[in-house]
This record gives structure tokens, sequence and C-alpha cells, in this order.
């Protein structure tokens, strides 16, 4: 009975409920991981999509400012073409006139490169003629000298042999020019006013002034001997040659103040010596205006009334100033200087350059 209802302890036992429930859970599991993963694929792509979208509206953002800034610049563009084809047909036109004015200018050069030596003869005579004029307004050779040699340094530098005439006459009227002694009108002002301003200091013949005694001074006595110092010399010789120098040097003062009491002048005019103390200033006042009117006779070219002036100072001179004083004889000098250069003198024209000039321009 034990046999029969006891089960063998070796045969093995296999549950088949709960194997099939592993294997459902397995199952379900990997479903679940499918799910997942497919949740999570599909949430990045629509991430993905979602940036796509972004990006590509974006992007047509920009296209569209792009497309409006190119817009903007193909109008400038269009308007710059515009301006551009103004200019440049502008400046066609100004090439075309600076063309034509190039071509008048040509021939200017050309017309004056064929005339240019008849118009620096021209000049030449023009510059000549107007020296000649000053020349003789002035009274002085200096302008038509200046004008003679620019001239020649002008003629120089074209070194043109035809001219080589011209150039001679020139020299030859420049050597005439400087022969002819014309009057120095500056130096002889100065002259004139040294001879106003000695008018004051020149001596009077009715008024005697003291003379320097022109006599050699008595040489010092010479120191006397050495033996006549010594104590071998009696007081009494000592006071008497005291006594006797002190008696010369007071007969030389006595005499010498004596001299200056009488004067011996011989004079010419004797009414010289009539003229009153009070009148001497108007008779020098009346010298300085003869010397003006001199001076201003000379500065305007009126050398007659420069000599018939100076011939009236000479004689007032002469006549009632002492002619043995030094500054009289000083301003006498001056006033004959004067007269002899105040001449009128007749300045040479140009006439061999002019005749040059008058061939060569005529020559061609």
């Amino acid at each position: 009975m034990n046999d029969v209802t006891q089960a063998p302890a070796d045969l093995p036992v296999t549950p088949a409920p709960a194997k099939g429930r592993r294997w459902a859970w397995t199952i379900s599991a990997l479903l679940l991981l499918l799910v997942l993963a497919s949740l999570a694929l599909g949430w990045s792509a629509e991430q993905r999509v979602r940036k796509l979208e972004q990006e590509l509206v974006r992007r047509q953002q920009e296209s569209q400012t792009q497309s409006g800034e190119a817009r903007l610049l193909a109008k400038r563009a269009d308007e710059t073409a515009r301006e551009s084809a103004a200019k440049v047909s502008l400046l066609e036109a100004r090439l075309a006139e600076v063309a034509i004015q190039r071509t008048q200018l040509e021939d200017l050069i050309q017309s004056l490169s064929r005339s240019r030596d008849e118009n620096v003869l021209v000049d030449i005579d023009a510059g000549l003629r107007v020296a000649q004029q000053q020349a003789a307004i002035t009274g002085s050779a200096e302008p038509l000298v200046a004008a003679l040699k620019q001239a020649d340094e002008r003629l120089a530098r074209y070194s043109q042999p035809r001219l080589d005439g011209v150039r001679r006459a020139i020299a030859r009227d420049i050597d005439r020019v400087k022969a002819v002694g014309v009057a120095d009108i500056s130096a002889l002002s100065i002259k004139l006013d040294e001879v106003i301003r000695l008018v004051d200091e020149l001596p009077l013949l009715s008024q005697a002034e003291p003379r320097k005694d022109l006599s050699p001074k008595p040489a010092a006595s010479a120191p006397k001997p050495a033996a006549r110092s010594a104590s071998g010399a009696t007081p009494g010789s000592r006071w008497t040659s005291t006594l006797s120098e002190t008696w010369s040097s007071w007969m030389d003062r006595i005499w010498g103040e004596t001299r200056t009491l009488v004067r011996v002048t011989r004079i010419d005019t004797p009414d010289a010596m009539l003229l009153a103390p009070e009148q001497a200033f108007f008779l020098r006042e009346n010298l300085k205006l003869r010397l003006l009117n001199a001076r201003l006779a000379l500065l305007s070219r009126q050398f007659d009334t420069v000599q018939t002036d100076l011939q009236s100072a000479q004689v007032a001179l002469d006549r009632y100033f002492d002619r043995s004083s030094r500054r009289t004889t000083v301003a006498t000098d001056l006033l004959k200087q004067v007269t002899a250069s105040a001449r009128q003198v007749g300045l040479p024209r140009p006439e061999d350059t002019l005749a040059a000039l008058a061939a060569a321009t005529a020559g061609r």
C-alpha cells in the first residue's frame, strides 16, 4: 500500500504555467523597449524638424533682406551708370574743346616763334625810348645806360648772327653816353647843404675876431745844472734868477695883449666895414636864402638860375666875409665846385642803336 501511493523520487517535475509567464514578461519588456526607442526617435526627429523649420525661416528672412539690398544696390548702380554716362559725355565734349584749344594754341605758339625776334626788337626799341625820356627828365644818363646794357644782355641770350650789328651799335652808344659828363645832382646838393651850414660860422669883416698867436712860444728854460742847485749857490743869486724869470713872463704876456689891440687888414670894399652888428643876422639869412634857392633850382634842373644865385652868393662872400679865414676858404671852394659842375649838358640820343633796330626789323 505504501509502495503504490508514494511517487518515485527520481522523476523531474516541470511546472508549465510558470515557464509561459517568464516568456510573456520577456516579450513585454522587449515591446516596452521598442516603444521607448520609437518614442525617443520620434522626439529626436521632431526636434530636428523644428530646427530645420527655424533655419528655413531664418534663411528665408536673410534671403529677403539680401534681395532688398540687392535691389537697392542695383538701383544705385543704375543711377551711377547713368551719371557716369552723363559724365563721360561731358568729358568727351570737353575733350573735344581741349583738342580744339590745343590746336589753336599750337598755331599761336608757332606764330609767336616765327615773330619772336621781331617782338624782341620792338621791345628793345620801346625800352630805349622810355629810358631816353627818363634821362631827359632826371638829367642823369643812368637810365639810358642801364637800358642799353639790358638790351645787349637780352640780345646776347638769343645768339642770332643777324643781330650782331645791333649789339655793335649798342656798344658804340654806351661809350658815347658814358663819355658825356653829367652833373651829379645829389653830390652838388650835399655841397650846397655844407655851405649853408657854414654860413653861421663864417667871420665877418666888420666883426673882428681874436686870432691865435702863431709865433712859437719860447722854450721852457733848461734845467739848471746840478752845481747851481747844490749847497754852493748863494741865496742872493737864487733870488735874482727868480726875479728875472718872473719879469720875462710878465713882459711876454703884456706884449701879447698889446698885439691884439691893433689889427691891420686890407679891405677892398670899405662899405663892408660899415655893416651894423644887428644887420649881420639879416646878411647871413639872405645868403642862406640865396643858397637854398640855388639848391631848389638845381633839383629842378634850372641851371641858369643856379648860376645866378651862386654868383650872388660868391659876391656876398667876397664882400662881407673874411677871406683869410679857413671856413670862408672852404665855403668858397665848395661854391666854385658847384658852379663849375652845375651846367646844362645835352645827353646824346642812341641814334646808332635805333637805326640798327629799324634795319633789323625791316630786314626780318
